[in-house]
């Protein structure tokens, strides 16, 4: 039972369970890091201390993927084989892109960047959503936190309709220090807020921009929004006070459509 349980995965093995987005036990998931597989997160049983259950997180950790902790009811809920063996790896469905090649492509277009950053959104259908529309209307990137966020995985690739094909997303360790470097960059950082100053409609959008979308339950978090140059109201005249994320992101987004037409 132990050798069938650490037998060597056949590619065959690692190449359904990329497909399908999860990659599960040890062996399955030392393979996929060593042939360079694209991965969201790998999820390691907490209080853990077996050795190679350690050699995949520094080796994860080694290649920039996220790691995280997770009791073993998280992995078994997870799991679809039910031997997971302590260990499930998100594969991701393309590599993350650099920001610097966000603001490049930007560049030689001959165009104003026009970027979307996400502030921890955790539903991986609203981010799915947000980068469908960001790529719709033109938007030369899409921008993510490491931690607190949904990723690259199979289902933001679904809701996303194709989109994560064609449209760039990185990922960041520090959402406060990309913005700031964004504004060194020469972009101007708008934030969506329920409360913001200034009304979406009366915005200067057609200049660099970076588009703040917060997060579904909080909005943005306090040092991001310090972060803005302008907080955008969008105008609500109905019953109802505020957007989900990704509608706000497509309201946002088409009135910068409009503005540079």
């Amino acid at each position: 039972m132990r050798e069938r349980e650490h037998r060597r995965p056949r590619p065959a093995d690692v190449e359904q369970a990329v497909a399908d987005g999860l990659i599960e036990g040890r062996n399955a998931v030392i393979e996929a890091l060593r042939a360079g597989t694209a991965m969201d997160k790998v999820y390691i049983a907490r209080g853990e201390t077996d050795a190679t259950l350690g050699h995949i997180a520094s080796t994860a950790r080694g290649k920039g993927i996220v790691v995280v902790e997770a009791d073993r009811r998280k992995l078994d809920g997870m799991s679809r084989t039910k031997s997971h063996q302590g260990v499930i790896a998100v594969a991701a469905v393309r590599e993350y892109a650099d920001v610097a090649d966000i603001l490049a492509a930007a560049r030689e277009k001959g165009e104003p960047p026009l970027v979307v950053v996400c502030d921890e959104l955790s539903d991986p259908h609203n981010l799915g959503a947000v980068i469908r529309t960001a790529e719709a209307a033109g938007a030369h990137g899409v921008i993510i936190p490491k931690r607190r966020s949904a990723g690259l995985t199979a289902i933001v690739a679904k809701t996303s309709a194709g989109a994560v094909s064609h449209l760039p997303v990185a990922r960041v360790p520090n959402l406060t220090a990309l913005l700031k470097e964004l504004k060194e960059e020469g972009l101007w950082v708008f934030g969506t807020d329920a409360q913001g100053a200034t009304p979406l409609y009366q915005a200067d959008l057609k200049g660099p921009a970076a588009i703040v979308i917060g997060s579904e339950g909080d909005g943005m978090s306090r040092l991001v929004r310090e972060e803005c140059d302008f907080l955008l109201s969008i105008p609500m005249r109905g019953k109802v006070n505020s957007l989900n994320a990704s509608a706000a992101a497509a309201v946002v987004l088409y009135e910068a459509v409009r503005q540079r037409i």
